[in-house]
C-alpha cells in the first residue's frame, strides 16, 4: 500500500516565509520527515509556473525525493499568469484516489480552504491521511469540520524542528 503527499509549494512557502517567526524548509529533512513520519512514499510538490532563474531550487526539491508538479499553461501566457496549483492538485488526488488502488492513505501540506470538499470526501472514503498545515494561524477555518487526528501543524515544536533549515 502507498501513501502520497500532494504539496502546495506556494503556500507552504508563503505560509513559512510570511509567519511571525519565519522560518525556512529544509527540503531533505522535510522529505524525510514525510516518510519516517506518516509513512508517505510519493510526495508531489506543486509550481504553477516554471521559471529559469529558480532552477537550482528545483534541482534541490527533485534531490529531495519530491517530484514536480508543474501547471500547465498556454505559451502566450508564461510568465504572466498566477500560478494558482489548487485544481491541479484536486485534480490528481482524485484521479490517483480512483485510479490507483495501492493508495492507502493521501495527505495534502496547505491551509488553503480550496482543498476543503476534496479532504471531506476522503475522510468520508477513508482515504485521508493528514492535511498538514504550515504554520497554525494561516489555516482555513472550514478545517475546524474535520477531527483533530486529521490534523497536524508544520510550526508545531516537535514538527518545526525536524524540518526547519538549521541556521549556521
Amino acid at each position: 500500500m502507498t501513501s502520497i503527499a500532494y504539496i502546495d509549494g506556494q503556500n507552504l512557502y508563503k505560509a513559512i516565509s510570511g509567519a511571525e517567526d519565519p522560518w525556512e524548509l529544509d527540503m531533505f529533512r522535510f522529505r524525510t520527515y514525510l516518510r519516517r513520519k506518516y509513512g508517505i512514499d510519493e510526495a508531489y510538490y506543486f509550481f504553477g509556473f516554471f521559471d529559469p532563474s529558480n532552477q537550482s531550487l528545483y534541482t534541490i526539491i527533485q534531490n529531495a525525493g519530491f517530484t514536480i508538479m508543474w501547471r500547465e499553461h498556454g505559451s502566450e501566457v508564461l510568465g504572466k499568469k498566477k500560478g494558482n496549483v489548487d485544481t491541479d492538485i484536486v485534480f490528481q488526488s482524485l484521479h490517483d484516489f480512483i485510479e490507483r488502488p495501492d493508495i492507502e492513505k493521501i495527505y495534502f501540506v496547505s491551509g488553503d480552504g480550496d482543498y476543503f470538499k476534496t479532504v471531506r470526501y476522503l475522510l468520508e472514503k477513508g482515504k485521508l491521511g493528514r492535511v498538514l498545515f504550515p504554520v497554525r494561524r494561516n489555516v482555513s477555518a472550514l478545517y475546524r469540520m474535520i477531527p483533530e487526528s486529521n490534523k497536524a501543524y508544520l510550526d508545531a515544536p516537535g514538527a518545526k524542528e525536524k524540518i526547519a533549515r538549521r541556521k549556521k
